[in-house]
């Protein structure tokens, strides 16, 4: 069952195209990695699946009930809001009930489960201007979750951490995969992309690959050997 279909979608900046010509599915339960050098249109394109930039060309289908949770780069997200963890997290409801709204009890219970997933309890009462790199972006990544969606797009979310939040992270997602929640994720990492069960590869914002991530890392392997 695809959770999210892109048909011919192009995207550009001005007169400088960076998507062109997308076609792409995405099926339940699964998870992708995309790959790329800089400028390849990697964020480009998760933007377009979480809704947050519209194509120039073509159409994104999303499953009925399906509104994508995207988590940003840690650099992206600024670091000195008057936050604590827990708010920040919570912040993740406010596409369901308003900024505005009162959480209700519902809620309350995610962003528990949010925090806890994410080992955040003993610090949710901190600001976020006290953590440290790897603690926020944890945050980031249970903001994401909070959401409860079936479709998270993740932008680099190991990047510049510690390898005791790139693990914890790492497990994270596959546990959500497991639980058939769809991840498509933008790395660098040839580690990370290893663990997904498909790998795209961007350049010039077209798919110049799409492999099989076990059949990329024995590759690797052979040309090692």
């Amino acid at each position: 069952m695809s959770v999210a279909s892109l048909r011919d979608v192009a995207f550009a900046y001005g007169n400088r195209g960076v998507i062109d010509g997308m076609n792409l599915r995405l099926e339940a339960g699964t998870l992708t990695a995309i790959q790329g050098a800089n400028g390849s249109g990697k964020s480009t394109l998760l933007g377009l699946i979480a809704g947050i930039i519209r194509p120039v060309r073509g159409e994104i289908l999303l499953m009925p009930g399906v509104r994508p949770a995207l988590v940003l780069q840690r650099s992206s997200a600024p670091e000195t809001l008057p936050l604590t963890v827990r708010q920040a997290v919570a912040m993740g409801c406010w596409g369901n009930r308003g900024w505005l709204s009162r959480l209700g009890g519902r809620e309350r219970a995610a962003v528990d489960r949010a925090l806890a997933a994410l080992g955040l309890t003993g610090i949710a009462r901190r600001q976020l201007g006290e953590l440290s790199g790897g603690q926020r972006q944890r945050v980031l990544v249970a903001q994401g979750l909070v959401q409860g969606s079936a479709l998270l797009v993740l932008d680099e979310p190991t990047a510049g951490v510690d390898a005791q939040t790139q693990a914890h992270i790492r497990d994270l997602i596959a546990h959500e995969v497991a639980r058939g929640v769809t991840v498509i994720e933008a790395t660098h990492s040839t580690a990370d992309a290893a663990q997904a069960g498909r790998i795209l590869t961007l350049a010039q914002g077209c798919v110049v690959a799409d492999t099989a991530a076990a059949a990329t890392t024995n590759s690797a392997a052979a040309a090692v050997a």
